[in-house]
């Protein structure tokens, strides 16, 4: 997924976490980041943008620095991210294999920072008038990896932006905040593993956790007919770990989060005996799992800690659970499956809690709007059209929508340029779960629709509203001829 405001928000967060003295110095980034219309991924947002590098250590504790043509320093290699990044970690490895041609699968996050930074830096960079662009700052997050092998890596120059490379040792590392961090980090590790692994530990605002029941499938899975975290082993695609906790979470659920945060290393014994460590990866979700596409297990569902010994659940998958709930006070655990205080949190009698989705009214300026086409396998409305949307997470409506975007067809919208142009509140059948759709138009955006999600969507065509195509989501169809009419509110699917 391309870069998000969040992503990046929750990256420093838990930086700082580790290093509360820097809050100071980074002020200029965190002020930054609580700018409302900043696009910090973006190169062109002068006022200071988001910028990745990879510091990678081999064997024997040298780290890789590259001469940069443009500034004529020696530095790590790095540089801005693109929309195609997953991460910013994942950014850090591609800039790695651009300017070196080091692959990303010749080297492995450095144990405990696989998502979090060694080091954030704030420097400012020079008017570079050929290219257009003023003086400005770049916020530098410093991913660091080890190289595998101590035998010599082979090395393609990008040409035109690097002059060379050359192996320092720690103290000659030209960064000092980098210096500094590098010279109290223990250099000798254990030897990798031959597989990892990554779980996700997934909370909700009521302080339960969800868990996946595996098939009862004995010597062909582990821990069959045991309830876990869902998650699973790294594959050869994966650059870092959270890709493969984000990976096994699509392919297991069809489950994407927002933010996934390192809790830290488990370790749990295999069906041999062996000592199996799992990257443990928390997110909060406040979503329906009876929603979700399972693929793989029998059923997920919610369960506070204190149920968990009702269960047949691995030890350390429950200690964790009961760990992680113990330490997270905006997290507290519910006590035999009810809330704290429940009584301002629980929904009044009757309630029915109602999905809130958004959707894209996107307008050129002859009047045509943009539609796509749903793969043949989606759970809903496949091969038919519909508007570019999604469901709200754990976010605001806009922020859904600008994620979405993004996400799905790698358009850019600004907050500003979002107004609400109609509401439809519609249900399927009687009995299914009541949604409110809200269409917002974007009076202006930059780029052109690109499949991002070809699971998702298979083609995006601007369509004449007058001559819409036959097999269009009813609702979006209807939402469409409200707008075009200057009506606000619709509804559909209710019994009159």
């Amino acid at each position: 997924m391309p870069l998000s405001h969040d992503h990046i928000r929750t990256t420093v967060d838990t930086y700082l976490a580790r290093h509360p003295h820097e809050r100071k110095q980074l002020g200029a980034f965190l002020a930054a980041l609580d700018r409302a219309g900043d696009d910090i991924a973006s190169r062109s947002t002068f006022t200071g943008h988001v910028t990745c590098a990879a510091i990678i250590i081999d064997p024997l504790g040298h780290v890789l620095h590259v001469l940069h043509l443009a500034s004529g320093k020696v530095l790590p290699p790095g540089g801005h991210t693109e929309l195609s990044d997953k991460s910013l970690a994942a950014a850090a490895l591609r800039e790695l294999h651009e300017e070196t041609g080091i692959a990303p699968q010749a080297v492995t996050p450095w144990p405990g920072y696989e998502t979090v930074p060694l080091d954030i830096d704030i420097h400012d960079m020079d008017a570079r008038p050929s290219k257009g662009e003023p003086g400005h700052v770049h916020f530098d997050l410093r991913f660091l990896f080890r190289l595998h092998t101590a035998d010599e890596v082979p090395v393609v120059l990008q040409e035109e932006e690097v002059g060379g490379i050359e192996w320092r040792s720690a103290d000659r590392v030209s960064s000092p905040t980098l210096r500094e961090k590098l010279l109290k980090l223990p250099l000798q590790v254990g030897p990798e593993p031959e597989a990892a692994n990554a779980s996700a530990l997934i909370y909700n605002d009521r302080g339960e956790y969800l868990l996946h029941l595996r098939d009862y499938f004995p010597g062909q899975i582990w821990e069959p007919g045991m309830w876990s975290l869902l998650g699973g082993g790294r594959e050869p695609q994966d650059a870092t770990l959270e890709h493969t906790a984000r990976r096994e979470l699509a392919e297991e659920a069809g489950l994407h989060l927002s933010a996934l945060t390192p809790v830290g290393t488990e370790y749990a014994s295999d069906d041999a005996g062996a000592t199996v460590p799992i990257a443990i990866y928390a997110s909060r979700w406040n979503g329906d799992p009876r929603e979700l596409h399972l693929t793989e297990g029998v059923m997920l569902a919610w369960f506070a800690p204190d149920d968990l010994h009702r269960l047949r659940i691995a030890d350390t998958t429950s200690d964790l659970v009961r760990r992680h709930a113990a330490s997270s006070p905006a997290n507290t655990a519910p006590q035999s499956g009810r809330a704290p205080q429940e009584e301002h949190r629980a929904s009044p009698h009757g309630t029915v809690l109602n999905v809130i989705g958004v959707h894209l009214y996107l307008e050129r300026p002859d009047g045509t709007v943009l539609l796509g086409l749903r793969h043949p396998n989606s759970a809903f409305a496949p091969s038919t059209w519909h508007a570019l949307a999604g469901h709200c997470e754990q976010e605001s409506a806009i922020s859904a929508l600008i994620r979405e975007v993004r996400e799905e067809a790698g358009l850019r919208i600004e907050r500003q340029d979002v107004e609400l142009v109609h509401i439809v509140h519609h249900i399927d059948k009687a009995g299914d779960r009541p949604r409110m759709g809200l269409f917002f138009r974007a009076r202006a955006w930059s780029g052109e629709p690109e499949l991002r999600e070809p699971d998702k969507c298979t083609q995006w065509k601007f369509w004449d509203p007058a001559a819409l195509p036959d097999n269009l989501v009813p609702y979006t169809r209807a939402a469409i001829e409200k707008i075009r009419n200057g009506e606000l509110y619709s509804e559909t699917g209710w019994p009159a």
